[in-house]
């Protein structure tokens, strides 16, 4: 067995489905294998932060019925760079000594953090900075992880925006009309592509490939003429208008989201070909209900290989999935990369081969 450790968990950055499965996988090796103790830290950095430590300890009979619950029992943020954290003066301040000197108050001797790119750069700075034997997982829905062919949470994601094309479908063809859905993406396409491919879309936007007006209305024409009074698009949030644009909106507190570009679509496309067009915006949807099973697959898969990790010692990696098995890689090689959608690759060729426009 070893000796005995006490190790700590959170999750950092948005939500999404499959972080309790992960929660739940890593509780179960580490008590189950190992006989260590796991300690849950309280909405990400901002436990450690404060005092005494916000966390809990975990057991197997306290995350067993989580693993098809949506979220993440431990909370998350992503607000606050703990290196240059706000303030309620409106100055910064770096808090990163409070969060290390947290986690060192909770006696843990090592640290596993669920997070997509720009959370686990952060961590695993805190992470040298502190002395702080750290492993990562990657999640996000967006899939635009390094490195790893799967994030917790996508798999989800897509479902979730497929079933939604999936219905669209119905009322377009009753109604004749463009159905434009608007989906999460950060700055990468991925959700966008799968989904449109999976959901039948007749136009797929995603940011990695530049389009024209004139293209899309183009493909709507066509089927037009095909007798095809209906057509349906899906549209990654981050897609910018025809010049270049950032679509964006307000969220409160001075904060903006990516949010719009469906609408900014819709009146250019109606007033284009004469199509009535619709626009559903699938928003934080796409982060809710219950994990696929692959995204439950995906999380324990990962939950198992962080703890085996710590337990040969190896920090500083992050567990990823390749060639049908978990492969570890250096966090560094990760964070100093970011996948967006290849323009060349299986998924692109693939929507083209089925006639889908891509806007160019």
């Amino acid at each position: 067995m070893g000796e005995q450790k006490r190790i700590g968990i959170l999750t950092s950055g948005g939500d999404c489905a499959g972080l309790n499965a992960a929660i739940r996988a890593v509780v179960h090796r580490a008590v189950g294998t190992y006989n260590w103790e796991v300690v849950g830290i309280l909405r990400s950095t901002q436990g450690l932060m404060s005092r005494p430590p916000q966390a809990m300890t975990l057991d197997t009979k306290q995350v067993d019925p989580t693993l098809t619950l949506a979220g993440t029992m431990l909370g998350t943020t992503n607000k606050g760079n703990p290196f240059a954290f706000p303030m309620p003066d409106g100055t910064v301040c770096d808090r990163s000594a409070e969060i290390i000197e947290g986690y060192h108050q909770l006696g843990l001797n090592a640290l596993i953090g669920i997070g997509g790119d720009g959370s686990l750069a952060l961590l695993r700075k805190l992470a040298n900075q502190g002395g702080i034997h750290f492993v990562g997982i990657p999640k996000t829905i967006d899939n635009d992880v390094a490195v790893t062919e799967r994030s917790i949470g996508f798999d989800t994601a897509v479902n979730i925006a497929t079933e939604g094309l999936d219905r669209l479908h119905f009322t377009a063809a009753s109604h004749d009309r463009v159905m434009i859905l608007e989906v999460m993406g950060r700055d990468a396409g991925h959700i966008a592509i799968s989904a449109g491919i999976a959901g039948g879309a007749d136009i797929i936007l995603i940011p990695e490939i530049p389009y024209s007006l004139e293209n899309i209305c183009g493909k709507i024409r066509e089927r037009q003429k095909q007798g095809k009074n209906y057509s349906l698009a899906i549209v990654s949030e981050a897609v910018r208008t025809e010049t270049g644009e950032v679509v964006e909106s307000s969220v409160g507190l001075g904060e903006r989201r990516y949010g719009g570009i469906g609408h900014y679509l819709a009146d250019r496309i109606c007033a284009c070909t004469g199509a009535e067009t619709r626009v559903t915006v699938l928003g934080h949807t796409q982060r809710g209900g219950l994990p696929s099973p692959l995204d439950r697959l995906t999380a324990s898969v990962f939950g198992v290989a962080a703890v085996d990790l710590i337990a040969n010692g190896h920090y500083d990696q992050m567990v990823t999935w390749q060639n049908r098995q978990v492969v570890t890689v250096p966090i560094a090689d990760v964070i100093s990369k970011y996948q967006v959608v290849d323009p060349n690759s299986t998924l692109v060729k693939t929507a083209r081969g089925l006639g889908i426009c891509l806007g160019d």
